[in-house]
């Protein structure tokens, strides 16, 4: 049953309580929110709240309750409010808004960078929007790079751009003399390679691609390959390809203890190239982390998860050396750490520089002592303006759309 607001016939606490008995089967007709706090105010008033008994009290809250609908706690607000200022009333909104900087399309254009770059964080999407507008004199980011960080975060959650966005397994310990165990220490030069393996899963006990990552440990320039399997047939002609790929000299190659990088043929073909072979120690994971964390944002967020059978190897090792890996070393950017001192004097490492690889080894003073012969530092540099991090993100998913449909 509904009654009106105008409830001036009742006049006693008692007639209150039979409608209280009623329950909820009886409510007021309210057009808005303002005459319900006047209704309110007007009960208060009428029955003399604040000088009847505990008990009397509990029933004309009971009632107001009933009749409005809001919970015993915004009544027990209102009641408050009305016994501090005498009246109840419904509160201007006072929040400050702050003008809007960036429009609809700077969101848009933001989700669409971020999106075919494979949703980066946000230091390294901040770097490629500096880029695309000072290196490459894109205009349409002319607003977008007076962006923070933090704020990337904050439009990431709007409507505008979450609208276009769109096994670990135990190895058996196995002594073997090939390689030291030991950490390779690098001296902040190039040509320290971390390698690692990546399986793409088994389907109906027949066996996925495997993806071999090598990455530098200083420059973090990064070249992967795919093969159909890690027996020798495979991964030896494969690791020395990627390894002669470096624009630099290579003096080091540290993995795992796996027996694919652990074993004479390929400890006989770096000793032919002069690069030293090092294998992680026990109980030290962060021995081979860098690797391990690119395993994870390069391939598997790049591939995904889903078996792929080995015959198709050999058309993705084709996309990897034909487009994927010039966009990791040329467009894509990383975290580099700095090591600071604290108060107690432990070393700790802040991840406060973004750049691409190439760019990396381009801020390395001496950087033609470590160069190969065929390869010059404005040579790296052409080869990073041929096109702009954007153009190399879209053609990268172009391509890899074409890759997948053919899988």
């Amino acid at each position: 049953m509904t009654i009106d607001m105008n409830d001036d016939h009742i006049i006693s606490v008692s007639q209150l309580k039979e409608i209280v008995k009623m329950g909820s089967s009886v409510k007021f007709n309210s057009n808005n929110k303002e005459e319900t706090y006047r209704w309110i105010n007007n009960v208060l008033g009428r029955f003399r709240y604040f000088r009847e008994t505990k008990k009397n009290r509990g029933i004309i809250k009971e009632y107001t309750v009933i009749m409005t609908g809001y919970s015993p706690d915004q009544i027990n607000k209102l009641i408050s409010r009305k016994r501090k200022t005498g009246r109840v009333f419904l509160k201007e909104r006072t929040q400050h808004v702050f003008p809007t900087k960036y429009e609809a399309s700077d969101i848009a254009l933001l989700a669409d960078t971020s999106n075919v770059n494979e949703n980066p964080n946000g230091k390294s999407l901040k770097k490629i929007i500096d880029d695309m507008y000072h290196l490459y004199k894109d205009n349409r980011f002319e607003r977008l790079i007076q962006i923070s960080v933090s704020h990337l975060y904050n439009l990431r959650k709007t409507n505008i751009f979450t609208s276009r966005t769109l096994l670990y397994t135990k190895t058996n310990p196995v002594k073997s003399n090939i390689g030291e165990r030991r950490k390779p220490q690098s001296e902040g030069k190039p040509g320290y390679l971390r390698v690692d393996s990546v399986h793409q899963g088994d389907l109906e006990r027949e066996k996925g691609v495997y993806h071999i990552n090598l990455v530098d440990e200083v420059t973090q320039f990064q070249y992967i390959g795919c093969v159909e399997g890690i027996s020798e047939h495979f991964l030896t002609p494969l690791l020395e390809d990627l390894i002669k790929r470096f624009p630099f000299k290579i003096f080091g190659f540290h993995s795992d203890n796996g027996s694919e990088y652990i074993n004479k043929n390929v400890a006989f073909m770096l000793k032919k190239m002069c690069i030293e072979q090092t294998k992680s120690r026990a109980r030290k994971s962060n021995d081979n982390a860098l690797v391990e964390g690119k395993n994870n944002a390069t391939i598997r967020k790049h591939m995904g998860y889903i078996h792929i059978p080995k015959k198709h190897a050999k058309d993705i090792n084709i996309y990897y050396q034909d487009l994927r890996n010039d966009h990791l070393n040329f467009h894509r950017p990383c975290m580099f750490a700095t090591d600071y001192t604290n108060a107690k004097g432990k070393i700790v490492k802040k991840y406060d520089t973004c750049m691409t690889p190439v760019q990396k080894l381009l801020s390395i003073p001496n950087i033609e002592e470590y160069l190969i012969e065929e390869i010059t530092r404005e040579m790296l540099f052409e080869k990073q303006m041929e096109m702009s991090h954007l153009e190399s993100a879209q053609r990268l998913r172009e391509a890899k759309h074409k890759l997948f449909k053919s899988i």
